[in-house]
């Protein structure tokens, strides 16, 4: 196992009302060496896989991303974070291997403060979209980290950029996440700085799906079926026709309430969710949604969501913003290897809408944990 360390700094904390966006797949790259650095630009995996996961359409961009090595970089997660009038915090990462029972174990990385201030940390857990991994939200996770969280993103087994097979098993998504606090609280060798009452759970397209699920949502996934008769082109019902859910797929869902406060951005299958079905989220919710979303467009997916929390959500919807600014933005070798990711939406700067985006997820949950 094999460990990363850098320095960066946290913006101040600004007041809520500001626009959000919508994430869907994302950056990444697969941290399988160390590196250790005493600055944000030193940092150089000695290996790493960068990969996109996005809509149908561009899955040959994924193959293209093999290739590259060191563009992805930690540096360039640190170099988009708002510097502040602070002393920088120090927060290390390391990937490790989640054991899940019989099966495969669960990928994950980890971002942690490093100083010795006493007292225990929350944690807060992070889901990706469909094709991602636990990178995907790199520099929310290392915001994070630098406001005092520790932050354990997973890997989802069958759904990542190495293996779709089991992309339309949503419940098995859930499942892993909670198998993921588990290991945070119970064999995690920092376990005993984590305060296991503050516990939050950020997550993006499927992922902003599998944290409401995960806080309590039952979904109806038989409305899948009329909505992609009315709607055969939208990703979800293109992801459906290309990965039909067998007949041996758990419908079973798990509900995890250590999961004490939620950030869904651009839920997938937000039309799943009737009042009913959300009836369980208790939890105080931040939702976003992009403006001109076209991966996951108004009004079958944020909407509902907000619709059916019994709870008002605290509610952003990012003007300008496209699906994919929802992801950190991308650098140099990504951006020619997947420009159907990286593309700048017109008129919208996403690298500006991160610091504002980062620091708005983290006073919610510094706020609510």
């Amino acid at each position: 196992m094999r460990s990363r360390k850098m320095i960066a700094t946290i913006g101040t904390v600004h007041s809520p009302d500001r626009e959000p966006v919508r994430p869907f797949a994302q950056n990444r790259w697969l941290a399988s060496e160390r590196c250790v650095t005493t600055g944000p630009s030193s940092c150089q995996p000695l290996k790493k896989t960068p990969m996109p996961a996005l809509s149908l359409s561009v899955l040959p961009a994924i193959a293209a991303l093999t290739v590259l090595s060191a563009s992805v970089a930690p540096a360039a997660v640190s170099a988009q974070i708002a510097p502040a009038a602070v002393a920088p915090v120090v927060v290390s990462f390391t990937r490790i291997v989640v054991p899940d029972g019989d099966g495969p174990g669960i990928e994950a990385g980890i971002w942690a403060p490093r100083d010795t201030s006493p007292g225990a940390r929350p944690l807060v857990v992070i889901s990706h979209g469909t094709g991602g991994d636990f990178h995907s939200h790199h520099d929310t996770a290392a915001a994070l980290a630098q406001a005092g969280f520790v932050v354990a993103a997973l890997t989802h087994t069958g759904d990542n950029w190495r293996d779709r097979r089991r992309a339309t098993d949503m419940a098995e998504r859930p499942r892993q996440l909670s198998v993921l606090i588990d290991y945070m609280l119970g064999r995690w060798e920092g376990r005993s700085g984590i305060d296991a009452k503050r516990i939050g759970a950020f997550g993006f397209s499927s992922g902003g799906f599998t944290v409401l699920a995960a806080a309590g949502g039952i979904p109806d996934l038989s409305r899948i079926a009329e909505h992609c008769r009315a709607n055969p082109a939208f990703y979800d019902c293109t992801l459906t026709a290309a990965h039909p859910p067998g007949s041996g797929v758990s419908q079973r869902w798990t509900h995890d309430m250590r999961i004490k406060a939620v950030v869904a951005a651009a839920p997938a299958l937000g039309f799943t969710f009737t009042r009913a079905g959300l009836a369980g989220v208790k939890q105080p919710v931040q939702l976003w949604q992009a403006e001109k979303d076209r991966v996951l467009p108004s009004p079958w997916y944020a909407e509902p969501v907000r619709a059916a929390l019994s709870r008002a959500p605290e509610f952003h919807n990012v003007t300008g913003a496209d699906h994919f600014d929802f992801l950190p933005p991308c650098a140099p070798a990504l951006a020619v290897a997947a420009p159907a990711i990286c593309t700048a939406t017109p008129g919208f700067d996403r690298a500006a809408f991160h610091e504002r985006f980062n620091r708005e997820v983290t006073r919610f949950l510094l706020a609510r944990l």
